[in-house]
């Protein structure tokens, strides 16, 4: 197949777009490959659409190889379906809802359980019928808040989800394993590096949760490695629980003035300066940070709690959506501060001379949380709750308590691994794929049963199964650009070669036009540059910003019989008879 640029939809631009924050943003556009609609939202020109058909078609070989039937849903759907799983309010304003003209409810699906889950639910009734797995490729929507950084981060995203249904355990964890089997095969035949970490199942649900990430230093996801293999996102990361102390013969708890000090660095100062330790200096790690942070329900009631940590961590604030989900978490606000009059901002403690004051039985009503590392027999400073006041030697146990246990501190390099295999390190990676078993969730919620072998009646179990296709296309465009334009691995390239005809005389044409006949009649797709009244030079560059991998460029050696091979990736150039084109860029065609 031959494609001529003359007549081609696309356009290369020499600027790069004023919102583009991202390489791989700037290079799609820049190369015609997308154009910005709306904040998130894309249009698809021929060369982009090139690049994800063989995206896509990586996908479905790989889906079909694995036991996978493609289906196709809408994506408009109806309120009713996600209100049985209590998903419409759970999304608050995550999604995008409308009304119909008779004031029925629907949403634009940001993924498709549901109506999987009903659509089996309708046609299956046996154990006999299963294992069953049903996937689609189809775009999603999500209001994102603050779209941006191209297809990494956009409203409309195309995706691919697979579902598994068995009728047992031990058939979830085949179905599982094949479907995590295939997203390996898929990544490896996209040449993407990936790491496959534990991951918080958020408002999916499910029992496991595993996610395939790329490691980028644009990646939105923090991830931990350890040497000894564990790995993981950083909100499934669990900080190991610190071992309890005996309290006996630890020193009372005092109040100290402590002006000025509404931070753990000026605390410690003042600490070091006017309550000095015999043994060693006082540091962050020695100070109870309390932290005021407000949950908040999707109809947007908000609930305050404090969480209590060693000064020397701050909170991971994804790490604490996760704890906290379905509920948002957001810093409290100087209006939250006020409407509780026993918050005395910068001096918060869990304790006073009079008891507790924090707690389940608080005279503020506010939940306190404590950090894992907050355990029996470990020693403290902290607010005393009095305006310039800090308690010093609060011992947990002893002086106080807590409502419960919050892992939501930041994780650092050299932190254990819970697994015991050693320190880990932090990373930043793109989520490129998911994978949940999701178990009983959807199917209980909306009834799906079969009969077992027994002819008792039991409840499907799931599995769930993502692919971000056009975060794909991104992700390979970010890692794979130079400063000139995009370079494409070449399995998903738009075309097969790029043939550029760099010259007026007619012997350039003739060849020109010989051998892309040559490499059609091959089986190769080509893009020519044909355009009569273009420089060289503006050839070349558009064939370095469109980035396929293999050029020729039939110049001034025509005459002779020579083309000149461009290597796109490496820059190599070198000069081949025009009989050897083919067999030379092609040898196994």
């Amino acid at each position: 197949m031959i494609s001529r640029l003359s007549h081609l939809f696309v356009r290369t631009l020499r600027e790069d777009p004023a919102d583009a924050e991202v390489a791989s943003h700037k290079w799609l556009v820049r190369a015609g490959y997308i154009r910005r609609q709306a904040p998130g939202i894309f249009a698809w020109l021929p060369l982009g659409l090139r690049v994800r058909r063989k995206i896509e078609n990586i996908i479905h070989e790989e889906m079909e190889r694995a036991g996978a039937q493609q289906v196709h849903f809408p994506a408009l759907l109806p309120r009713e379906p996600y209100e049985a799983t209590g998903r419409w309010e759970e999304y608050g304003d995550g999604i995008f809802r409308l009304q119909d003209r008779r004031g029925a409810d629907y949403l634009l699906a940001p993924t498709h359980e549901e109506v999987f889950t009903l659509t089996v639910k309708d046609l299956y009734s046996s154990y006999k019928d299963l294992p069953l797995v049903i996937y689609q490729i189809q775009d999603k929507y999500r209001d994102e808040a603050r779209p941006r950084a191209g297809l990494l981060r956009g409203r409309e995203f195309s995706m691919k989800d697979a579902y598994s249904f068995d009728w047992n355990d031990d058939g979830l964890e085949q179905s599982y394993q094949s479907q995590r089997d295939a997203y390996e095969r898929i990544f490896r035949r996209l040449g993407l590096e990936y790491v496959i970490v534990r991951a918080d199942a958020g408002a999916m649900g499910g029992s496991k949760s595993e996610e395939f990430l790329h490691p980028i230093d644009v990646g939105e996801d923090t991830f931990v490695q350890s040497a000894g293999g564990y790995a993981a996102n950083v909100e499934a990361y669990q900080s190991p629980v610190g071992e309890a102390k005996d309290v006996t013969g630890l020193p009372v708890a005092i109040i100290h003035d402590s002006p000025d000090t509404p931070t753990i660095a000026t605390l410690v100062d003042l600490a070091n300066r006017d309550y000095p330790r015999d043994d060693r200096a006082w540091e962050a790690a020695d100070t109870l940070k309390n932290v005021v942070l407000a949950l908040v329900d999707p109809d947007g009631t908000r609930e305050l709690v404090i969480v209590g940590l060693p000064g020397d961590r701050d909170v991971d604030m994804k790490r604490a959506e996760a704890a906290f989900a379905p509920r948002a978490v957001e810093a409290a606000t100087e209006e939250d501060f006020a409407k509780h009059g026993g918050l005395v901002k910068g001096y918060i403690g869990p304790w006073s001379e009079s008891g507790p004051v924090l707690g389940e039985h608080s005279q503020t009503g506010i939940p306190f949380y404590l950090d894992p590392r907050v355990v029996t027999g470990t020693e403290w400073v902290t607010g005393a709750n009095i305006d310039q006041k800090h308690v010093f030697h609060l011992v947990c146990g002893r002086d106080f308590e807590a409502d419960g246990v919050v892992d939501i501190a930041n994780v650092r390099d050299g932190d254990p691994a819970p697994d015991g295999s050693g320190p880990v390190t932090t990373k930043r990676g793109m989520e490129i794929g998911h994978v949940f078993q999701l178990g009983r969730k959807y199917a209980e919620a909306l009834g799906l049963q079969v009969l077992d072998d027994n002819g008792k009646l039991v409840t499907v179990t799931m599995g769930s199964y993502g692919i971000g296709v056009t975060r794909i296309m991104a992700v390979l465009a970010e890692s794979h650009h130079d400063d000139k334009g995009l370079v494409w691995p070449e399995d998903v390239a738009p075309y097969d070669v790029h043939v550029i005809a760099a010259g007026k005389d007619d012997e350039v044409w003739s060849v020109a036009n010989t051998l892309v006949g040559e490499l059609d009649g091959a089986g190769h797709a080509v893009l020519f540059d044909d355009r009569p009244k273009v420089s060289p030079g503006v050839k070349f560059a558009d064939a370095e910003i469109i980035g396929v991998p293999k050029i020729v460029i039939v110049g001034r050696g025509a005459v002779n019989g020579l083309v000149e091979l461009w290597d796109r990736k490496t820059g190599d150039r070198s000069e081949v008879p025009v009989s050897q084109v083919v067999a030379t860029l092609f040898p196994r065609s």
